[in-house]
C-alpha cells in the first residue's frame, strides 16, 4: 500500500498534548480595523472596514460604503436589539472618521507621500481560558500596525503604551500621559471585553459548539532543491475550532518543530482552518513516517503512514486538484495580522496620534 491509516500506542507526549485539548478550551473576541490612506477602487476591498471575531469566526461587519454594522451570524441577528446596531453603526462611522485622520498624521510623520496606498490597523481583544466551570482571562490585545509593521502596542500588565518603531514614541508618550486612557484601555480588556464574549458564547452556545473535524491527506514529491531527496507533506483542512494538534513522526516520535516547515493555521473561506507541515528526507530512507492529526471534534488521533511504497508526486503535477474546494478558498491577505482596533470612544475627538 502506498499509506495506511492506523492507530498504534500513544507516546505520552501524544497523551499530554490530548489531554490538553480536551480539557482545556480558548475563547476570543476581537475587534479588527483596517484602514487605507486612498480608495483602490477594487471589488471588495473598502477604504474602511471594520469586524468582530468570535472564536475565529466573523459575528459582525462594517465598511466604508455600507456605513452599516450588520451580524454576519443569524443568532446576533435575532438576540441583539435593535439599538445595539444602532449605536454600533454610530460608534464605527466615529472611528471611520478618527483613522481617516490619523492614516495622514502617520502618513505626514513618515514623510511618505499621497501616490501610495499605506494601512492603518487596530485589533484589540481579549482571550480566556475555560476548564470545566472555571474561566480565567487569559490575555488582552491592544495594538497597532501602519503598513503590516507594528507600530504601538498596550502592555496590559504594565497599563503603558509600548513603541516598537520610533515614529511611534510620540504617540505613545501622549497616551501615556492620559492616566484615564490606559486605566479604561485596562478595563475593557480584563472586564468590559471579557463580559461580551462571555455574553456572545451564551447567545451562541448552540452554534459555536458545532465543529467540525479535520480532512487529513498526506503526499510526498521530490525536492527541488536536491533530487536524491524527498519532501513529506502534511495537510490537515476544514477543521473548527482553530486548535489543532499536527505532526510528523519518525518510528512514532515526533520531530523536532525546528525540522519541520509550517505553514501556520490558515483561514478557508467557510469559516474552518488549515494547517500544512512537511519535511525533507532522504529518499531511501528506511524509517516509517506518520503524520499524527488530533482535533477536539474527533474521538480518537488520525495518523496516516507513509508507506514503504512512497507515492512519489512529479514537481509539475497539481497536489490541490483532489482538495481544491478546501483550499482554493484560502483568504489571502498582504497585510499583517495583527493588528488594530479601538480608541476609547470617549476620547476620539481629543486623543489622535500626533
Amino acid at each position: 500500500e502506498i499509506m495506511e491509516i492506523s492507530v498504534p500506542p500513544q507516546t505520552g507526549f501524544d497523551i499530554m498534548h490530548i489531554i490538553f485539548l480536551f480539557t482545556a478550551e480558548k475563547h476570543s473576541l476581537y475587534y479588527i480595523y483596517t484602514a487605507l490612506s486612498k480608495p483602490v477602487n477594487q471589488p471588495g476591498i473598502y477604504q474602511f472596514t471594520a469586524m468582530g471575531l468570535l472564536d475565529d469566526r466573523q459575528i459582525d461587519y462594517y465598511n466604508s460604503d455600507g456605513q452599516r454594522k450588520i451580524p454576519k451570524q443569524q443568532w446576533m441577528k435575532e438576540k441583539m436589539q435593535e439599538d445595539y446596531w444602532e449605536k454600533g453603526t454610530q460608534s464605527r462611522k466615529s472611528k471611520e472618521q478618527w483613522f481617516n485622520v490619523n492614516v495622514d498624521i502617520l502618513m505626514k510623520r513618515m514623510r511618505h507621500n499621497e501616490t501610495d496606498v499605506h494601512v492603518l490597523q487596530w485589533r484589540h481583544g481579549c482571550e480566556i481560558q475555560k476548564q470545566g466551570s472555571e474561566v480565567k482571562f487569559s490575555k488582552g490585545i491592544d495594538e497597532y500596525s501602519y503598513d503590516g509593521e507594528n507600530f504601538l502596542s498596550f502592555d496590559d500588565k504594565e497599563s503603558q503604551w509600548v513603541a516598537p518603531v520610533d515614529a511611534a514614541v510620540p504617540t505613545k508618550k501622549k497616551w501615556d500621559n492620559v492616566p484615564i486612557l490606559n486605566q479604561y484601555t485596562k478595563g475593557y480588556l480584563e472586564k468590559e471585553c471579557v463580559d461580551w464574549l462571555n455574553k456572545f458564547r451564551d447567545y451562541g452556545d448552540e452554534e459555536l459548539r458545532k465543529g467540525s473535524p479535520p480532512e487529513v491527506h498526506v503526499f510526498a514529491k521530490r525536492s527541488t532543491k536536491d533530487k536524491s531527496k524527498l519532501k513529506l507533506t502534511c495537510l490537515a483542512t476544514g477543521f473548527y475550532p482553530k486548535d489543532v494538534m499536527l505532526t510528523i513522526r519518525k518510528y512514532r516520535t515526533p520531530l523536532p518543530e525546528d525540522e519541520i516547515e509550517s505553514s501556520g493555521v490558515r483561514p478557508n473561506q467557510n469559516e474552518t482552518f488549515q494547517l500544512r507541515k512537511s519535511v525533507v528526507i532522504k529518499e531511501d530512507e528506511k524509517a516509517e513516517y506518520d503524520c499524527f492529526v488530533f482535533h477536539k471534534t474527533l474521538k480518537g488521533p488520525i495518523i496516516i503512514t507513509w508507506g514503504r511504497q512512497m507515492l512519489v508526486i512529479h514537481p509539475h503535477i497539481d497536489l490541490n486538484k483532489k482538495i481544491v474546494n478546501r483550499k482554493s478558498n484560502l483568504k489571502v491577505s498582504s497585510i499583517k495580522h495583527p493588528l488594530i482596533h479601538h480608541i476609547i470612544t470617549l476620547c476620539h475627538s481629543k486623543l489622535v496620534m500626533a
